[in-house]
């Protein structure tokens, strides 16, 4: 997906005593030179007064010349190269459960649940290069968004309401890994140590749910995610919002992101509650053809060997793929979807005792998404028959003595009803 480069500046985090510049903006300045005897990077002058380091601020904007656009290239080329998401065989309804969240991110997320080895952390992390670009507040550590204040951190909001101009930069959606490892304070965010040693002021260092507002959030084996994070997840899932109380510190910012999920059913159940957070749920199977398995191997063969042409190979394919996400995004709001067809979705999963109305808007949601997908604007009772047992298995009522298949049980009920 195309950076736009020109002319801008980079703004400082608040909260942070190192700059940190946002992928892929307007324009983007990383000059370094000698301005007034002091090293300058971009608009930001570092010296120091007594020890201490300080910052100024200099209302400087240079172009990107030629020489700092290879290096940017050549930085991208450097990073660990990413499986392609329409190199992946099979696993479609993994990858359209995948789809349908990012082009509607209040679907809510995605469990997948299969064996081992069937490609389901490399589905996920190959996402990444789908991604669309959103407009974020420049030098914002929450990625506030500069026209809704539901994604706005508190900060932003002031700002708005004392009539400032806001400096708006175009980023990719972010994709944070939490790992298994991680602790509370990186998960929620802490005091800056650096700063309260440095400068001897309480400041906020903001953690992992922060990166990931509106953004993607993935954890890997999340059936062995601890419980104390399991509560913090669940915390800010429920209200988009992240507070902190520690250390004499007390901030809330927004943590809305889509819940991505993956492990395997062997290693332990999910804990329910965790798992009604989950949009969609979806069960992932090893391929059994024979010959579908050979060129599984051979293109991961084929990937291994060289990386950089095994994705060229696939660059248009990506490019297509990229423009029909975009386009499905901003076909979403004018989907229309038939009030009987509503009726309908609500009485199956009342006749399945689906606990709550989670089940009867994901599901609502994900059908007119998949429209979306299909360059449609209405929804047919074919996209809710393939999109229903994806929003509806894991909310059902589990029957230790049920050998069926829970998604069959809502195929069952959908053409029942729908007839």
């Amino acid at each position: 997906m195309a950076s736009m480069l020109g002319t801008s500046s980079i703004a400082l985090f608040p909260s942070r005593s190192r700059c940190q510049s946002s992928p892929s903006v307007h324009a983007l300045s990383l000059t370094t030179g000698q301005v007034f005897g002091r090293k300058f990077y971009g608009r930001i002058g570092f010296h120091g007064i007594k020890g201490r380091p300080q910052f100024s601020v200099a209302s400087v904007a240079t172009e990107v010349n030629s020489v700092e656009q290879a290096q940017k290239i050549a930085s991208k080329e450097s990073q660990r190269p990413v499986y392609p998401f329409s190199a992946i065989v099979g696993q479609d309804e993994m990858k359209l459960c995948l789809l349908l969240n990012v082009i509607d991110p209040k679907i809510g997320g995605v469990m997948i649940m299969g064996d081992r080895g069937t490609g389901k952390s490399t589905t996920v992390r190959s996402l990444v290069d789908l991604l669309p670009e959103i407009k974020v507040v420049a030098g914002d550590p929450y990625n506030s968004d500069p026209q809704d204040p539901e994604f706005m951190g508190i900060e932003v909001r002031e700002r708005v309401l004392k009539g400032e101009q806001l400096e708006v930069v175009y980023t990719k959606i972010n994709m944070v890994d939490l790992p298994l490892g991680a602790t509370e304070d990186r998960v929620c965010g802490t005091i800056d140590i650096e700063k309260a040693l440095t400068e001897g002021v309480k400041a906020f260092e903001p953690g992992l749910l922060a990166k990931a507002n509106r953004g993607i959030l993935y954890v890997d084996e999340v059936n062995l995610l601890d419980d104390h994070l399991v509560d913090v997840l669940l915390d800010s899932a429920a209200s988009g919002w992240n507070t902190v109380e520690r250390e004499g510190i007390s901030i809330s910012h927004p943590a809305r992101f889509i819940l991505i999920g993956s492990g395997n059913p062997e290693e332990g159940e999910l804990r329910p509650q965790l798992l009604d957070r989950f949009g969609m749920h979806a069960q992932v199977g090893t391929v059994r053809d024979a010959e579908l398995r050979v060129k599984i191997v051979e293109e991961r063969a084929r990937f291994d060997k060289n990386p950089k042409e095994f994705r060229d190979s696939y660059k248009a394919e990506q490019h297509k793929l990229q423009q029909q996400i975009a386009s499905a995004r901003s076909a979403l709001p004018s989907v229309q979807i038939d009030q009987d067809l509503k009726v309908k979705i609500s009485k199956v999963c009342a006749d399945l005792n689906v606990d709550g109305l989670r089940g009867d808007i994901v599901t609502n949601r994900a059908a007119k998404a998949l429209a979306a997908l299909k360059g449609r604007d209405k929804v047919s009772a074919e996209d809710i028959a393939t999109v229903i047992p994806n929003c509806l298995r894991h909310r059902l009522r589990k029957d230790p003595l049920e050998s069926i298949d829970s998604g069959l049980l809502v195929i069952e009920k959908f053409y029942e009803v729908f007839s």
